[in-house]
């Protein structure tokens, strides 16, 4: 890549993830926030434990139904004007939550968070394919997903401070987790608005040469690919192949998200000491999707950094549970927790190969809407198999299974796809300063 190349991609990084990563945070907190308010909900609103996991679960369903159109949309309107609609929408239903008074209320606003919410992540993929090029894309989507991870420790952190505040100004603990954290995706509404540009050649902050050298390096890669019509992208073989691969993601990824805290208290540890030790798988996350892509710089085979971290995420899996201690029990789940988001980045990169404009928010949003009903499966099935069982052991061996079969199909898959640039990344980018 010449220089203005990596001045353009510098500058598109600098001033564009932090945004998107703040907004994810944001997203990924207000959707999980229901994990601590349960400790108290539950009682006052008289909801059962298959109560509150089916309304845990709805957020699924509405995310899914709603995918598709929010992302046809959102490439009709420009990410600007429809972002900021997803934010204020998530957030006034998660301010709502704070206020439900029935089970029936809980599964309503559950569903509508999910209806809200709806686009978002595949939007900013879609979005990622108008500012980067291919062979730097796999390093942004891993920035932004990173997000997710630090989301998951901040949630962990502040979720049992805001359940201090029970009582304050006759609110229960409950009510204020749901308050406080739909605050920020308010506040974030004008914020979007003032600073997310339509596209490149509206950001005020790149120069004339950096705008032709972005619009002529996205041309010519947007000339490879097939089709830009969403409806026959819905209808593509591989979109349906690389949407049955991905589930085993999400499923992995949500199933141990739900089952870490039940398994480190079986280490014999404390709730204060439990909620702390429960940070440290996901800061590891963080750390492989940060160093994965740049450890691939200049080395080919895209399939290879997504099968092979799925592999060795599901192995982990199997070995939490069967390791004689639970200092490596806790190692194989926090490698575990790295492996599965850690070939994500990479992963996303496939639909981009050859889908592009309607075509591409109409792929991702697909794909990701079946890969979320992976967090529906995972919320109803894992109990159910520890409940049947009585073994920590069976859910792990399920949610590895389906790990490593979403590998070993995306190793069959991913050789039916164009290849090109995206197939082999660079060695050094002026993004790798981040």
């Amino acid at each position: 890549m010449d220089g203005i190349g990596k001045a353009t991609i510098r500058r598109v990084t600098w001033r564009l993830m932090p945004l998107l990563c703040l907004l994810y945070l944001v997203a990924y907190i207000d959707r999980q926030n229901v994990a601590f308010a349960k400790l108290q909900m539950v009682g006052d609103l008289g909801l059962s434990e298959a109560a509150y996991g089916l309304g845990s679960a709805l957020f699924f369903l509405g995310y899914c139904i709603f995918e598709i159109p929010s992302n046809l949309i959102l490439e009709r309107v420009g990410p600007r004007l429809w972002f900021a609609r997803i934010i204020g929408a998530w957030g006034l239903v998660t301010l709502a939550l704070g206020f439900a008074w029935t089970p029936t209320s809980f599964y309503i606003l559950r569903f509508l968070l999910g209806v809200a919410e709806a686009g978002f992540f595949p939007g900013v993929l879609y979005l990622l394919t108008l500012w980067f090029p291919q062979t730097e894309r796999a390093r942004a989507i891993g920035l932004f997903l990173i997000a997710s991870a630090f989301a998951n420790a901040v949630g962990a952190a502040i979720g049992g401070l805001l359940l201090e505040l029970d009582g304050v100004a006759g609110l229960r603990g409950w009510q204020w987790v749901f308050i406080a954290t739909a605050i920020p995706a308010l506040l974030l509404v004008p914020v979007v608005l003032a600073r997310l540009p339509r596209g490149p050649a509206e950001a005020r902050w790149l120069t004339a040469e950096q705008k032709a050298w972005l619009a002529a390096t996205l041309a010519e890669e947007g000339g490879a690919r097939e089709h830009a019509n969403p409806l026959r992208a819905l209808g593509d073989r591989r979109v349906i192949l690389l949407c049955i691969a991905f589930l085993g993601f999400p499923l992995s990824a949500y199933g141990l998200s739900y089952w870490l805290p039940t398994i480190v208290r079986g280490f014999g540890v404390g709730d204060a000491a439990n909620g702390l030790l429960n940070i440290i798988p996901w800061l590891a996350v963080a750390a492989a999707l940060w160093w994965l892509p740049r450890w691939a710089a200049g080395r080919a085979g895209v399939r290879r950094f997504i099968v092979g971290p799925a592999f060795v995420g599901a192995t982990c899996l199997v070995l939490a549970t069967m390791l004689p201690s639970p200092p490596l029990q806790f190692a194989a789940l926090c490698i575990a927790a790295a492996a599965i988001f850690a070939g994500q980045p990479f992963f996303w990169v496939l639909p981009g190969r050859f889908l592009t404009g309607a075509a591409a928010a109409a792929g991702f949003a697909a794909i990701n809407s079946v890969g979320n009903l992976g967090g529906f499966v995972a919320q109803a099935v894992v109990p159910k198999i520890h409940d049947a069982t009585g073994s920590d052991l069976a859910p792990m061996l399920f949610l590895a299974a389906m790990l490593a079969l979403s590998a070993a199909a995306i190793f069959l898959i991913e050789r039916r796809i164009p290849r090109g640039d995206a197939d082999r990344f660079p060695v050094a980018t002026a993004a790798d300063s981040l």
